[in-house]
């Protein structure tokens, strides 16, 4: 995500726009996500999230520095996760799965909005990770349509990965606690007891491509057909490979 800051001496404008890009997704998925976990766990009845002032759109209520920084730089991250306490709703158990499935098909949600122009061919899609394209583009001049088409291939593919990651069944990730919420209680209840570990296992598989020189990216490439599937449906688009 870095390579794009050397843009601004051959296109400043594209690299401004692809910076407002990384902006708006982090803007409006993020804060979109934990709102929209704070209102979900406030129609189920717990009124915690409103407690703390999470039921808002307000990003500075939302965004975590250290998940902002993993967004800028590798493409996904996080925000602060909005306090629930599905004991005080009728069914904590599905309230549990429903409050964390809320985060991650909000950012479904962003990524179908900007993804429609681009799915109705108003706009081409730019994949701003694929760094020996741009270098080109940068070279020759981005049209209109182009800086459109940027702007919002950013957005989906951000939204898309947040939405992705989020999903993967690891704690504290939300697809962990949709997991608990979905399987039946015995099974829950032991995979609960796996909550310990989570952290760990996932600041290992982040690291993993990095320790190894992108040798070994288990969760890069767990993730990888989900994402080509959604931007195939929300975009219209075949992403390839969509972290090149």
């Amino acid at each position: 995500m870095i390579f794009y800051l050397g843009l601004i001496g051959d296109d400043p404008v594209a690299a401004l726009i692809f910076i407002a890009a990384i902006g708006t997704a982090l803007i409006a998925g993020i804060s979109f996500h934990e709102a929209s976990h704070a209102y979900v766990a406030d129609l189920l009845g717990d009124k915690l999230p409103r407690s703390r002032g999470r039921v808002t759109l307000n990003p500075l209520a939302h965004l975590d520095q250290t998940g902002t920084i993993l967004m800028i730089l590798i493409g996904f991250g996080w925000g602060k996760p909005v306090p629930v306490n599905p004991n005080a709703t009728a069914n904590p158990k599905a309230s549990l799965g429903l409050t964390a499935a809320a985060g991650p098909l909000s950012n479904f949600v962003v990524a179908a909005v900007a993804g429609l122009p681009i799915k109705l061919d108003l706009f081409p899609w730019l994949n701003p990770f694929n760094t020996s394209h741009f270098s080109r583009l940068a070279n020759l001049g981005f049209t209109g349509d182009q800086y459109v088409g940027l702007f919002l291939s950013s957005i989906v593919l951000f939204s898309v990965i947040l939405g992705v990651f989020n999903l993967i069944p690891i704690a504290p990730l939300d697809g962990f606690k949709v997991a608990i919420g979905i399987l039946p209680y015995d099974l829950a209840r032991e995979f609960a007891k796996l909550e310990q570990y989570g952290p760990l296992i996932l600041i290992a598989l982040i690291a993993l491509p990095f320790l190894t020189g992108g040798k070994f990216g288990i969760l890069f490439e767990v993730m990888q057909p989900f994402i080509r599937i959604l931007l195939q449906f929300f975009a219209g688009v075949d992403s390839g490979n969509v972290f090149d």
